[in-house]
């Protein structure tokens, strides 16, 4: 798992937002250049079963990282917590916001909501989750992800939950004109083992799954990797399961001023990976779109003017 999310470990300026709170992983993400040996292997044990692992007692914790009790107390001050219980009340807090269910979310914003319009409301939260979820993602990774769906010996497999399969199938609708072997895994859970008999090791499976963490997704990654597929996972601030698994996984800000999280951030990130592939396949892909356009013309499945 360090190796996973090593490349996410890069000295960021703090926000400057009062009203978006720093995760816990984020804030390890941001200082983790500036960690010493000792405190790395620490995060590196806490993001491998993140936020679990910091649930326990902090000689629990120090036992199970190899480091001793005042390294995870010098390391939860380093992240910006006045001792080792203020650290571990936050990983709590964590854990019950990716169990909201929409309701809770509501009253949430409903009682701290400022008075003025949701639409302005609504386009500064969204705004700042952009502009936090963008700050955070290592350009490298991103690149690496990309090489790895254009990669046309490697067929690309994509997933999503009960809400995320709209972007899965956003991402498949574009990729399928952009290369071949791409394939949407079908809505019910119960016909995934039959994608999961036709993929084979060096394959790609692009899973997209956010809070309430669906353990249908969870058990499709787990396995998929025994049986070497690698996974490139699309997921929120406080991190599916999944990642634990993924050789890549790509966090962003979901919330807003609503009782549903926001897809906007995601919805950014995945046309970023379209334009990626695309680029890197363009002199393939322009010849597709070319094919599929003159299949429009014969159909006439588009309007002309």
């Amino acid at each position: 798992m360090s190796l996973t999310l090593r490349p996410y470990y890069q000295l960021m300026a703090p926000s400057t937002s009062k009203n978006a709170a720093q995760t816990i992983a984020e804030r390890i993400r941001e200082r983790f250049s500036s960690l010493t040996k000792a405190e790395r292997q620490l995060a590196d044990a806490l993001m491998a079963n993140y936020p679990v692992a910091g649930l326990v007692s902090i000689t629990s914790l120090a036992r199970s990282a190899g480091v001793s009790t005042p390294t995870v107390l010098r390391t939860a001050k380093k992240l910006g917590f006045a001792g080792f219980p203020a650290f571990k009340s936050a990983l709590r807090a964590e854990l019950k916001a990716t169990l909201s269910n929409p309701i809770s979310k509501h009253d949430k914003w409903a009682v701290s909501a400022p008075e003025s319009h949701i639409l302005n409301r609504f386009a500064d939260a969204v705004q700042e989750n952009l502009r936090r979820s963008v700050a955070q993602i290592d350009p490298k990774a991103f690149d690496d992800a990309g090489a790895m769906l254009a990669d046309r010996d490697a067929a690309i497999h994509i997933a999503g939950g009960r809400i995320t399969h709209t972007m899965a199938d956003y991402l498949f609708t574009h990729f399928q004109v952009i290369r071949e072997n791409v394939f949407l895994l079908q809505t019910s859970a119960s016909l995934w083992p039959h994608s999961l008999l036709n993929m084979k090791p060096g394959d790609v499976l692009v899973i997209f799954d956010i809070r309430r963490y669906e353990t249908d997704l969870i058990e499709l990654a787990t396995l998929a990797n025994e049986r070497g597929i690698d996974i490139i996972l699309f997921t929120d601030q406080w991190m599916s399961p999944i990642a634990a698994v993924a050789k890549h996984a790509f966090n962003v800000r979901i919330e807003v001023p609503s009782a549903w999280d926001s897809s906007v951030a995601t919805l950014f990130l995945v046309e970023a990976m379209i334009a990626t592939v695309e680029e890197a396949l363009w002199a393939d892909a322009s010849e597709r779109m070319q094919r599929l356009e003159a299949i429009f013309d014969t159909t006439r499945h588009l309007k002309k003017r």
